[in-house]
């Protein structure tokens, strides 16, 4: 008898390409922020490009999907950094071929700095959990209603003790005084604004997704 080829079915969702790009952000933005960047009187490290994007996604997972789904994204994310950590570092410990000449490059942008990745991993994770709890306990509250309210107060939340952590660990004491408080409010604003810009297009995702996902609207 002939044997069949067997293959297990992909889900009809759309949940985990938002868990891809989830993941996808976070790594890009953990190595953007080795740089201190400065606009005028701004300064700011390079993950503030993208990691607004990293907190809309987790809200859009939260709202679609429940705290739970969102959580197992976070916990992903958090294993994936942290082995990205560990690869980036076993390179910077492998020795170079005698033909290339880039190991001091390679160590001052992607080599392991225990405090910039303590920073990275904690903040993301308490942020992130914290700016999922809060929109979901909201929305236990307000149903389908107010998705503003949801949007905007995890964000408060979850940035702010993201910024925190990340500000403190990574840069307290390479950057003292007012410079530091400088850092720090106007990271957590920028960061905060350009999610709070987003809402209506989030607004808009958020309605499609729902619309497209059957478990959804049969609840």
């Amino acid at each position: 008898m002939r044997e069949e080829v067997r293959f297990a079915k992909a889900p009809n969702s759309l949940y985990p390409y938002f868990a891809a790009v989830f993941v996808a952000l976070l790594l890009i933005s953990n190595i953007g922020a080795v740089k201190l960047i400065e606009f005028g009187p701004i300064i700011t490290d390079g993950g503030a490009i993208l990691f607004p994007l990293v907190y809309i996604v987790g809200d859009i997972l939260s709202e679609v999907y429940g705290f739970k789904a969102a959580r197992r994204v976070i916990l992903t994310a958090f294993a994936v950094s942290i082995l990205a950590s560990a690869t980036f570092y076993l390179v910077q410990l492998a020795p170079p071929a005698s033909d290339w000449e880039n190991q001091e490059a390679f160590e001052s942008i992607l080599g392991f700095v225990p405090r910039i990745v303590l920073a990275s991993v904690i903040a993301f994770l308490v942020g992130q959990l914290l700016n999922s709890y809060v929109l979901v306990k909201i929305k236990e509250r307000t149903k389908e209603r107010n998705l503003w309210l949801r949007l905007m107060g995890s964000t408060a939340l979850g940035q702010f003790a993201d910024t925190l952590i990340f500000c403190t660990i990574a840069f307290y004491g390479v950057i003292t005084g007012i410079e530091f408080l400088k850092y720090l409010v106007i990271g957590y604003f920028y960061k905060s604004s350009i999610e709070y810009l987003f809402v209506p297009i989030t607004y808009q995702v958020i309605a499609f997704i729902k619309r497209r996902e059957p478990s959804y609207l049969s609840e």
